[in-house]
């Protein structure tokens, strides 16, 4: 499924090196297109304040849509 640039996308696998969790939301701010491939994504992660916290890039099949009945939550993102 293709996602429109700048829009919010939810992980749907954990990242530990770079502290995040499935269904941790993102903003989609790049695609790449992979010949014979798939196709990947850089995201980038806001903390509760609107700060970045991580930049990644990760394979099409890793996002989804946030859907209308899904409702955000807070978690830490400090080891420990």
């Amino acid at each position: 499924m293709r996602h429109e640039l700048f829009t919010e996308v939810v992980l749907q696998a954990d990242i530990p090196e770079k502290g995040l969790k499935k269904a941790d939301v993102a903003t989609a701010v790049e695609r790449y297109v992979a010949a014979g491939q798939e196709d990947g994504y850089s995201l980038e992660i806001f903390n509760a304040f609107g700060d970045t916290i991580a930049v990644v890039t990760v394979p099409e099949s890793l996002i989804e849509p946030l859907t209308e009945d899904e409702v955000f939550t807070v978690r830490s993102v400090r080891a420990g």
